[in-house]
């Protein structure tokens, strides 16, 4: 009998360690990882099976396709597995002045996949790479470093004495009526605490311009918010360094992570 309840009272204890356990898991909060207003993507993904957006309004002066250019920005992440998010990003609402012309527009849909192929911790860096492929082209004026058919990406990140890394290298593929030619790319952000739950972010980024036989190189600096656990806020400026860049570049935005898994 002694026996009999000894095993009763621990297989007791171990259920309700479990049963408490996953109820420590279910309450904790998981944590945005927000991509945006970098050029640079993290090589990082979402929490897993959790959908995150990402959403913004970008003001543009003064490029080669257009003189002024605002537009609203979504993205759509969602990781499937730790190694495997899904995206989706898309301009849905595009408001341009070009040669006189003042117009509204729908830019380009890109759908696209980012593998973890390394996970690090710490300053050992996570690597990986992405694929996007342009689903839609709505044929308004683009950005300085224009809208690729096809976009390869290898990308890193990770942590060095406060410091917060992001790196990426592109291979992209720029289409003008059937000409096809590579795009190459790349850009460094480097993000540090400041105070509190504020954050500053510093960026340089270049990418060739094959059809304008020109280089776009700019250097952007955001300032980013966190309202809570899921929520990050953020707004900046880009400036463009080259003639051939767009000249300046101003935008707000948040990332927002649904606190629970739609599925």
């Amino acid at each position: 009998m002694t026996k009999l309840v000894l095993v009763c009272l621990c297989a007791a204890l171990t259920l309700f360690a479990r049963t408490a356990a996953g109820q420590s898991e279910a309450n904790e909060e998981p944590e945005a990882n927000p991509g945006r207003p970098t050029v640079s993507t993290p090589a990082t993904l979402t929490p897993v099976g959790y959908l995150q957006f990402e959403t913004g309004v970008l003001g543009a002066s003064h490029s080669p396709e257009f003189s002024s250019r605002s537009s609203l920005n979504e993205t759509m992440k969602f990781s499937l597995i730790p190694r495997l998010e899904l995206l989706a990003s898309s301009e849905p609402l595009v408001h341009y002045s070009a040669a006189g012309h003042t117009s509204n527009g729908v830019a380009e849909v890109f759908l696209g996949a980012q593998a973890v192929l390394n996970p690090g911790e710490g300053a050992k860096p996570t690597v990986a790479v992405s694929y996007f492929h342009r689903a839609y082209d709505g044929g308004t004026p683009e950005l300085d470093f224009g809208s690729p058919a096809n976009s390869f990406l290898l990308l890193a990140s990770a942590d060095v004495k406060g410091f917060h890394y992001d790196a990426n290298a592109m291979l992209n593929e720029l289409v003008q009526g059937n000409v096809r030619r590579p795009q190459f790319g790349q850009s460094l952000s480097i993000s540090h605490p400041i105070r509190g739950r504020f954050t500053l972010s510093g960026e340089i980024w270049h990418f060739t311009q094959p059809f304008l036989h020109g280089h776009a190189i700019g250097s952007l600096w955001a300032m980013s918010y966190a309202a809570r656990k899921t929520l990050v806020l953020d707004a900046g400026f880009n400036r463009g360094l080259t003639g051939t860049s767009t000249h300046w570049e101003a935008f707000v935005g948040f990332t927002y992570l649904l606190p629970h898994r739609p599925f």
